[in-house]
């Protein structure tokens, strides 16, 4: 895995993560995606800035093919940001994940590597 956070300037602490797990080589080269921005900062295009920064990194330094990130159909802040990097809708999965104790559909999506 490899991951980013962006800080506060002045009290260093931390108020965004961009994570990029289950790195698989061969002939796959893809990953998954998962952020999260502290709540008072959301909308202001941090998490923006700060996973299209590590996406970049992970294709161009990482060589990586695929990005895959999934978000709750309700979730649409998520949406908007994944439209907004590129990532583009490829499915739905039923009872996907389990969320505090209740197993939640996910919308599916995936960037490909826009030269590959």
């Amino acid at each position: 895995s490899v991951h980013f956070i962006a800080t506060d300037p002045q009290t260093g602490a931390m108020v965004a993560a961009c994570n990029f797990t289950n790195i698989v080589r061969g002939i796959f080269q893809a990953c998954h995606l998962g952020y999260s921005v502290d709540h008072a900062r959301q909308g202001q295009g941090l998490m923006h800035e700060v996973a299209q920064a590590g996406i970049g990194y992970m294709f161009e330094t990482q060589g990586l093919h695929r990005i895959m990130a999934n978000h709750l159909p309700a979730n649409v802040r998520s949406e908007q940001l994944l439209r907004r990097l590129g990532f583009e809708r490829e499915g739905y999965a039923r009872a996907y994940l389990k969320i505090a104790g209740k197993w939640e559909d996910h919308v599916l999506n995936a960037l490909v590597r826009p030269e590959s």
